[in-house]
């Protein structure tokens, strides 16, 4: 009866680390453990991946495509991050992803645990198409050992023997003795958002190593990651590595063509639609200066310059230093923060107060003493409505100076100042332009009322942004700040700062994507799965607070000609929405070079993409689809 006994209680034992099993023709998946047992709370758990052939699961930075296994389970117990093996390279459709494939264990902890444990997985499993899994996986400790105890091996990733430096031109470098007898060699970074993941990484021999070159997203920002090296046995070794900031280089670089692109750029950039507001004060100041001598002229023309460099200048330094704190901040990031879209919409709406004459602002006196301060406030003000715009020209110097040392990119960003500022600055070196402007008179008055329409238009334009970002308590939390500011600048102006109270108040909500007719929204591995159907794929990355975008959509992308050439040659719409603040859509950007939306690409089948011009035409799109 004993030996009875214990035959009866051989299956129980035999299974007792097994949890329930998740199947599907992709892959089997289950949960271990390393021991059957919690001391203390604890124990060591894992889920287990068996792949079928040609399918593989996303690593921990996904890459461009997909998204990493994540488990969760219920209070009071709590779980560790996924542990990975060293993962591999997949192109796919000019993007890049780091997948895991065959048999894959990926261990994790588990603490204040009694009794069996439960967890909740999921995964996505991808091929020719992306297949989203999730399975609960139920596990009982009965105490004793553990029959897949085998499984928990040590890690494959070894803390790198040899010195790592990156430079800020994206060369990594590996010395030491024996780094150069490799083969083939790839860097994994181990955050997203560090390198444009599909770009190639040419591999090269120094005396002392050897070197990748990288294609950098955030140039200075930390980039700790995986290094294979593969010997020429075809052995791999992976090191985890955290390299080292480089000296820059001592040489000085020319870099006069991406200034000259940025001068032309902020030239234009005075025609876009979102400069157009400022037209309005522009104008006013134009109609002030008839008539005037041509040294009141120049002092006006010079101090709004001032303004346009000295807003350019802070926004470029902040741009600068966000990204060097590994933010991914790119042409009009601010827009995506609820607090300053209200911010934004109280100046313009104070602005058009004051041109419809219910007040006058009266600067404080150390203000007063400032030359010619209302055109300097002008100046500033005209980079700040500029910001939501990207002209031609100006998204390859942009993002030229998004991967600069930060005094190259304060020059490009310069110059970008002088463009917007050139129209006027070129009064205070020609007088005869002066001298054509028409003399003040009654009509000013009348014309300062009238341009005060379009700063209501602008202010009810950034309140629709903040009604998409924040939701109708935002929208309403904006109208009251409104009504304050109308009460106080009537009353006593320095009381409108009481609307800075309403600030805390903001809070971003999700809405729904903005879209087009048929579209999807825009992720990696649907980009990915409709390139493997072998269709042509349309992409627009655009955002509510992009005025061109905006454009571009109504007048171009939504037109009966542009909509009936996608349908003939059966094109798939992808939209990215950029309003809030999107990891996927900023590699995408970022791949291709660009600082800011909009983005438009175009990818045929069975090659890569091609990027279309920022501003759109009907006979544009139509004829990159029919080439």
């Amino acid at each position: 009866m004993r030996w009875l006994f214990l035959l009866l209680l051989l299956p129980h034992l035999a299974f007792a680390a097994a949890s329930n099993v998740f199947s599907s023709p992709r892959d089997t998946v289950r949960l271990i453990s390393a021991i059957d047992e919690a001391p203390g709370g604890n124990v060591q758990l894992a889920l287990e991946f068996t792949l079928q052939p040609g399918w593989h699961i996303y690593w921990q930075n996904p890459g461009d495509a997909g998204f990493a296994p994540h488990v969760i389970a219920k209070p009071p117990i709590t779980l560790g991050a996924l542990s990975f093996p060293p993962p591999e390279f997949l192109a796919q459709g000019g993007l890049g992803a780091y997948v895991l494939s065959g048999h894959v264990v990926l261990p994790f902890a588990a603490q204040n645990v009694a009794g069996d444990i439960s967890v909740r997985a999921s995964w996505l499993v991808c091929a020719d198409i992306c297949v989203p899994e999730r399975a609960q996986f139920t596990l009982p400790l009965t105490g004793g050992a553990s029959a897949e105890a085998g499984l928990f091996t040590p890690s494959a990733i070894v803390p790198s023997p040899f010195a790592t430096t990156l430079a800020p031109d994206g060369t990594l470098s590996i010395t030491g003795p024996g780094a150069a007898q490799v083969r083939a060699a790839r860097f994994f970074p181990l955050a997203p958002g560090g390198i444009v993941n599909a770009a190639p990484q040419p591999l090269a021999f120094t005396a002392t190593g050897l070197q990748l070159r990288l294609k950098l997203a955030q140039p200075g920002a930390s980039l700790p990651g995986i290094l294979e090296l593969t010997d020429p046995s075809g052995q791999m070794q992976a090191l985890a590595v955290t390299p080292t900031p480089a000296a820059p280089p001592s040489h000085a670089i020319y870099w006069a063509p991406y200034w000259a692109l940025a001068l032309l750029g902020g030239l234009i950039l005075n025609l876009m639609p979102c400069v157009f507001p400022i037209l309005a004060l522009k104008a006013c100041a134009f109609a002030r200066l008839g008539g005037a001598a041509h040294g009141h002229i120049r002092r006006e023309a010079w101090s709004y310059t001032a303004g346009v460099m000295v807003s350019m200048l802070a926004l470029a330094g902040l741009l600068l230093a966000l990204r060097a704190a590994g933010v991914g901040a790119f042409w009009g990031f601010q827009f995506q923060s609820p607090v300053f879209v209200a911010l934004a919409a109280w100046v313009i709406f104070a602005a058009a107060l004051n041109l419809a004459g219910l007040f006058h602002f009266n600067p404080p006196g150390f203000i007063r003493r400032v030359p010619a301060q209302n055109s300097f406030f002008t100046g500033l003000l005209a980079v700040l409505v500029a910001t939501p715009c990207t002209a031609p020209f100006m998204a390859p110097a942009v993002a030229a100076a998004l991967v600069l040392p930060p005094a190259s990119a304060l020059g490009i960003f310069a110059c970008l100042g002088l463009g917007l500022a050139a129209p006027i600055l070129l009064l205070a070196f020609i007088p005869q332009l002066a001298a054509k402007l028409p003399r003040p008179g009654a009509w000013m008055l009348w014309l300062q009322r009238l341009l005060a329409l379009p700063m209501l238009g602008t202010f009810a334009w950034l309140g629709w942004v903040l009604f998409r970002q924040s939701g109708a308590p935002g929208l309403l939390l904006l109208l009251l700040g409104a009504g304050v500011l109308l009460l106080a600048l009537w009353r006593k102006p320095l009381l409108a700062l009481a609307v800075l109270l309403l600030l805390p108040l903001l809070h971003t909500a999700p809405s729904p994507p903005l879209t087009l007719p048929g579209a999807q929204p825009y992720s990696a591995a649907r980009l990915a799965a409709l390139r493997t159907q072998n269709r042509p794929v349309f992409i627009d990355l655009t955002a509510a607070w992009c005025v061109t975008c905006l454009v571009n959509e109504h007048g171009t992308l939504l037109s009966p000609q542009v909509q009936t050439a996608f349908a003939a040659h059966n094109v798939a719409l992808l939209v990215g929405d950029w309003t809030q603040r999107d990891p996927a859509i900023t590699a995408l950007l970022t791949a291709n070079n660009r600082a800011g939306v909009p983005l438009y690409l175009y990818y045929p089948p069975g090659a890569g993409p091609e990027i279309l011009p920022q501003i759109l035409t009907p006979n544009m799109v139509q004829e990159v689809i029919v080439r």
